[in-house]
Order: structure tokens, then C-alpha cells, then sequence
């Protein structure tokens, strides 16, 4: 393979995960493939009025954090969000064959795209109650650093020694697979070898409220937590929300191979749009003409035929959305019965993710594609009548399947009419 072959090309090399499911990747993957959910009942939630209690947390005990953070850098920490973005990153780049170490040279060929919702939230509130409290001076010194934004990349820029773009993106559910894309053109463009990409979200009932508080969560089972987040299903009653953090060392081929570092999978390309909540498209709802735009152009940018496509990793929220979004692929891809690729929701195992949704989502995507495997939609026996009629039953699998997967499309569409898709392929030379 010459030079011209591989520059333009970008590889997967490294994945990071925390999940409701599982933290880290052996035992996240452990729990897509045999379909174990990772949400439970919260009595904090019920204690505040939640309608809906259950929900997907990350189970992390205090010895774990020491593994990323030092005790200087856990004093007064008090973001879920940070906390499980800099797991996820840290082990991200340790599974692409890079130490981490402290004053290590800086790395100007290396850089971060991470996305949030919110950040802190919990550090929020705890500063905001001292200030009305006139204890400003007792805030601490990493009170801004835990609130911000960027905090995320801040700390995993710092951690890592990142010289190249280090910065966040924030775009509702799509953030992670939105992340992806733009580190992806970044390494297309020539401007870094790496990229760490992903995305977190903070597990916490301030987070969770406002959507409680829409009624679009779950509020049917919360006797019966596993049972709760049912994508495609009949007896769907909204959605479960989770926490978390996924993470993906993106990497020039020629780096790559010349480290002979693993290689997971490569991106073919993508694309992300917005349906300016124009044509039926709103704040909260999607506009059906940009979803099917993104998903084709995504097809297009890639270089393949939607034929090709063997596996959907979608976005599928169990709300009454999920019809519609069966429907915009169906029509982007012009496939549909048995002609439609299997297809499947993570969220029916550790709930929508929100802001981490799209990274977590592209971990289990990419794993599949590694695997060669199709993890099962749990809660899934029961499909919606409006897709059995649009697509074969058969390609919802509730069981895992072995399959020669060769391509597979993951899509992330977010509250602000905003979507992206983006094409993973098994890498091959």
C-alpha cells in the first residue's frame, strides 16, 4: 500500500466507555452482546416527584476514580460529567497503545474534540447555594473549571498533553456522533494525526428533571426497571435517562500503520445538517426532509452505495419518534421489508444517554463492526405496528446475531433539529 492510498483515510484505534452497563470496554461489550440493561430504580427521584424513577447510572466505586484522577484533583470534585469523560478518554487513548504520563513531552499531533449537554451540574448548584450564602471566597479554585462547558477538555487536554485543537462541542443528543465528524475533517484536512473524540453526560435529577417535567419519560415501569426503555416497541411509553461517557481515538492510516497499532474500524465519511425547525421540524421534533438529507448525503460523502449498508446502529429514543425515524430510513435508503438492514437501539439497554448518547452509541457501533456481531434490542418482542409495515420484524433482532458485518451506519439526531450520520466500515487494506 503506497503513500496516495492511506493519507486520506481515518481509522478507529481506540475506545473508551463508561455505561449504565458496563464501565470499560470488556465489560461493556460483555453486556451488549448478551443484552443486559444497565438501569435501575432511583429513590432520589422519587423522593423529588419524579414521575419517572428509574435510570441509567455508572456504577464507579471511589478506589476506580483514583485510577484517572489524583486525590488533589478529586478535592471538591463534584461533576459526573467530567469524571466520566476523563475515564472514558483515558482509556480510550491506553487502548490505542499510548501511555499516560504526567509532564509528558507535548503533543502537537494530537488533539480533542469532547462534547457535553451540561457540565457540573451538582458543582453548579453547590456554588449557586454558597453564594447566596455570601460564602463566595469558600467556592474553591476549581468551581469554573467543573461549570464550564469545555470543562471536559480541559481536563483530558491537561491529563494527555495535547497540543492540537483541544476544545468541546455541544449539540444536544447528536453531540457525540457530531464530535466524530468534525475530528475526523479535521485529520482528512491534514491537521493532526489523532483526534479524541466523544462525548458525556452527567448523571443527575437537574439534568433529568426538565425532561421529566415534559412528560417524555418513562413512568410505567418504574417497578420494573429493566423493562423500561422499550425503542420500537408497541407498549413504548418515552424514554429512560441515562448517564455516561463513550470515547474513540480517531487516527490518520499512515500513523496508524506505521505504529501498527489495532484498528477497529475505519470512517468512510458522514455529514451533519439541520432542519432549521422548518417543514415540521421544531425544537423537539425533527424535520423528516433533513433526517433523509443527512442520512443519503452521509451515503454519498462515503463513497458507497446505500445497498451496502449491512447494520443501523440508530438513534431510536422509545418515544412516539421512533415510527418516523424507521420511516426516514426506509426512504433515504430506499430499502425496506426484508431488503432493510437489521437495526438496533443501544438505549433499550442503558437508556437515552443524552448529550453521551451519539459517542457511547458509536463505541457499541464500532465494537460491532470489530466483532462482527449485532447485539439484540432487549424489550423489543412487541414492534410497533407502524414499522412492522414498513420493515421485516426479523431485521429487529431481540437475540444477538453473528454476521459478516461490512458496513454499518450510525445516526444521532438532537433538540434543535439537528442530526449526523456517519459510515463505519470493517477495515481492510
Amino acid at each position: 500500500m503506497n503513500l496516495s492510498e492511506v493519507k486520506n483515510r481515518v481509522v478507529i484505534t481506540g475506545l473508551g466507555v463508561v455505561a449504565p452497563n458496563g464501565v470499560g470496554l470488556p465489560a461493556f461489550t460483555n453486556s451488549i452482546k448478551t443484552g443486559t440493561s444497565g438501569i435501575t430504580y432511583h429513590q432520589n427521584l422519587k423522593d423529588k416527584g419524579f414521575s419517572c424513577c428509574i435510570g441509567g447510572i455508572p456504577i464507579i466505586s471511589e478506589e476506580k476514580k483514583l485510577e484517572y484522577l489524583t486525590p488533589l484533583q478529586l478535592r471538591g470534585f463534584n461533576s459526573s460529567s467530567i469524571l466520566y469523560g476523563c475515564m472514558a478518554g483515558i482509556d480510550a487513548w491506553k487502548d490505542a497503545g499510548f501511555s499516560v504520563e504526567e509532564n509528558s513531552e507535548l503533543d502537537y499531533d494530537s488533539g480533542l474534540i469532547f462534547g457535553t449537554g451540561t457540565s457540573g451540574i451538582e458543582k453548579l448548584r453547590e456554588a449557586i447555594y454558597k453564594i447566596d450564602d455570601q460564602n463566595v471566597r469558600r467556592l474553591g479554585s476549581t468551581s469554573v473549571v467543573q461549570t464550564m462547558a469545555s470543562g471536559i477538555s480541559a481536563y483530558l487536554g491537561g491529563i494527555l498533553g495535547f497540543g492540537n485543537q483541544v476544545t468541546t462541542n455541544s449539540s444536544a443528543c447528536t453531540t457525540g456522533t457530531e464530535a466524530l465528524l468534525l475530528g475526523f475533517e479535521r485529520i482528512k484536512n491534514g491537521k493532526a494525526k489523532r483526534m479524541l473524540v466523544g462525548s458525556s453526560s452527567d448523571s443527575s435529577l437537574y439534568t433529568w428533571g426538565g425532561f421529566d417535567a415534559m412528560r417524555v419519560m418513562s413512568y410505567k415501569h418504574n417497578e420494573t426497571p429493566e423493562k423500561g426503555s422499550r425503542p420500537m416497541s408497541a407498549t413504548a411509553a418515552g424514554f429512560v435517562p441515562g448517564s455516561g461517557a463513550g470515547a474513540l481515538v480517531l487516527e490518520s492510516l499512515e500513523s496508524a500503520l506505521e505504529r501498527k497499532a489495532t484498528i477497529y474500524a475505519e470512517v468512510l465519511g458522514g455529514n451533519i445538517n439541520s432542519g432549521g425547525q422548518r417543514k415540521g421540524g421544531t425544537l423537539t421534533a425533527p424535520n423528516s426532509e433533513a433526517v433523509q438529507k443527512c442520512i443519503t448525503d452521509a451515503v454519498l460523502d462515503s463513497g458507497i452505495s446505500s445497498s451496502e449498508i449491512d447494520v443501523i446502529n440508530g438513534h431510536l429514543t422509545a418515544t412516539s419518534k421512533d415510527s418516523l425515524e424507521i420511516e426516514n430510513w426506509t426512504k433515504a435508503l430506499q430499502r425496506k421489508g426484508k431488503d432493510f438492514p437489521y437495526i438496533n437501539s443501544l438505549k433499550s439497554m442503558v437508556g437515552h444517554c443524552l448529550a453521551a448518547s451519539g459517542a457511547i452509541e458509536c463505541v457499541a457501533a464500532v465494537a460491532q463492526v470489530k466483532g462482527q456481531f449485532v447485539f439484540p434490542n432487549i424489550n423489543c418482542d412487541d414492534v410497533h405496528p407502524e414499522i412492522s409495515a414498513l420493515i421485516s420484524n426479523d431485521k429487529i433482532p431481540t437475540q444477538i446475531i453473528e454476521k459478516n458485518i461490512t458496513i454499518l451506519a450510525k445516526a444521532s439526531f438532537g433538540f434543535g433539529d439537528v442530526n449526523a450520520c456517519v459510515i463505519f466500515k470493517k477495515y481492510s487494506d
